[in-house]
C-alpha cells in the first residue's frame, strides 16, 4: 500500500498523480474540479490540478477526465458511466434509502450504513448493484451479511426486470443490494488498515444511517486524516433515522453468528460457482476482495 508518510509532505503534482492512480485502481476517474476537491493530502483548486497534469508526463486530460496516460482508452467508458449516473442514480438512491430503512429495523445490530461503490462515486448505471458498507455490533458480521442478502433477495424479486451484467446476474433474481464492507465496532478502534485506500473508501462512501457511528470511526483513526483531511468535513445530506420500531436486539445474540457464517459461506460459494464460466466476473470479485483484506468474509486463507 502507498502512504507510509503523510500525504501533505508531497508536492502538488505528486499528490494529484497518486490520487489519479488510486482512482484508476478502482476503475474510474474524475474531472479537474472534482479531483481537486478529493485530492490526496487535502483539497486543491482546479487550476492547480490542470497545472499538475501539464507538468506530469504520466497524466493526461481525456474527455474532460484526468487519467493516467495508460488509461486513456478507458476515458470514453468512464465518461459514459458518468452520463448514465445522472439519469439512473436518483431512482436507485431513493430505492436504497427505502431498503436501508427496512434493513436497520430488521437487523438492529447494524449501527451504521453507508452507500459505497459506483452509486457513491458518480459512475452508476442500471446494470450495477448497490454497494453498502456496514458497521455492526461485535460478533455479528456474518449475521449482517445474511440479513443484507436475505432482504436483498426479497427486494430484488420485485425488480426482476433490472438490467444485469456478469456481476449482477443471479439464478433467481438480479443482484441489487450488496454488502461491500462489514466492520465490527471493535475492529474500528483502531482500524488495522490506516493506508490511503482505506481512507479513500471512507471518503467516497455516503453514510445514510448511523452518522454518529461513522464519525466515531474517523475520530478513532486520526491517521486517516493524514491521507484525506476532507474526511473531517464531509457533508451528509442523505442521512436518515429509522422511523419504525426496530426488532429487539436480544433476538440476535452473537451465538447465532456461527450458523450465519455457515449459511453465508455456502451461499457465497454457490454464487462463485454460478460464475465459473465467466472468468472476468471471477477476476473482478477476486480483485475487490483483495482490496478489502483483512476484512473479507469467507476467506479461509486470511483472518477475517
Amino acid at each position: 500500500m502507498i502512504g507510509h508518510s503523510p500525504a501533505q509532505t508531497s508536492s502538488t503534482s505528486e499528490r494529484v498523480r497518486r490520487t489519479v492512480a488510486l482512482l484508476s485502481r478502482r476503475g474510474f476517474a474524475l474531472g479537474p474540479e472534482r479531483l481537486g476537491g478529493m485530492c490526496l493530502g487535502g483539497a486543491i483548486s482546479e487550476k492547480e490540478v490542470r497545472w499538475a497534469v501539464a507538468a506530469t508526463t504520466e497524466l493526461s486530460l481525456a474527455h474532460d477526465l484526468v487519467v493516467q496516460r495508460s488509461d486513456g482508452m478507458r476515458a470514453i467508458e468512464i465518461r459514459s458511466r458518468a452520463a448514465a449516473h445522472v439519469s439512473e442514480a436518483p431512482r436507485y438512491l431513493e430505492m436504497t434509502m427505502r431498503f436501508v430503512r427496512r434493513l436497520v429495523v430488521f437487523a438492529p445490530f447494524i449501527r451504521s450504513v453507508s452507500i459505497a461503490g459506483s452509486l457513491a462515486s458518480g459512475g452508476f448505471r442500471a446494470s450495477d448493484d448497490v454497494d453498502l458498507n456496514l458497521i455492526v455490533d461485535d460478533g455479528r458480521r456474518h449475521l449482517a451479511y445474511v440479513a443484507v442478502n436475505l432482504l436483498g433477495l426479497l427486494h430484488a424479486l420485485r425488480h426482476r426486470a433490472k438490467p444485469v451484467d456478469d456481476l449482477t446476474r443471479r439464478p433467481i433474481a438480479p443482484r441489487l443490494m450488496t454488502a461491500n464492507l462489514i466492520l465490527e465496532r471493535s475492529q474500528c478502534r483502531p482500524l488495522a488498515r490506516q493506508d490511503e485506500d482505506m481512507a479513500f473508501e471512507l471518503l467516497m462512501s455516503q453514510p445514510v444511517f448511523g452518522l454518529d457511528v461513522f464519525n466515531s470511526v474517523v475520530d478513532a483513526n486520526p491517521a486517516l486524516l493524514d491521507h484525506f483531511p476532507q474526511l473531517e468535513y464531509k457533508s451528509q445530506p442523505l442521512v436518515i433515522d429509522s422511523a419504525s420500531r426496530p426488532l429487539p436486539a436480544w433476538l440476535f445474540p452473537a451465538a447465532l453468528d456461527g450458523a450465519a457464517r455457515r449459511i453465508g459461506s455456502a451461499a457465497w460459494r454457490y454464487m462463485q460457482w454460478t460464475r465459473r464460466s465467466r472468468p472476468e466476473a471471477l477476476a473482478r470479485v477476486a480483485y475487490v476482495r483483495a482490496t478489502m483484506r483483512p476484512y473479507t468474509l469467507f476467506d479461509e486463507r486470511h483472518a477475517t
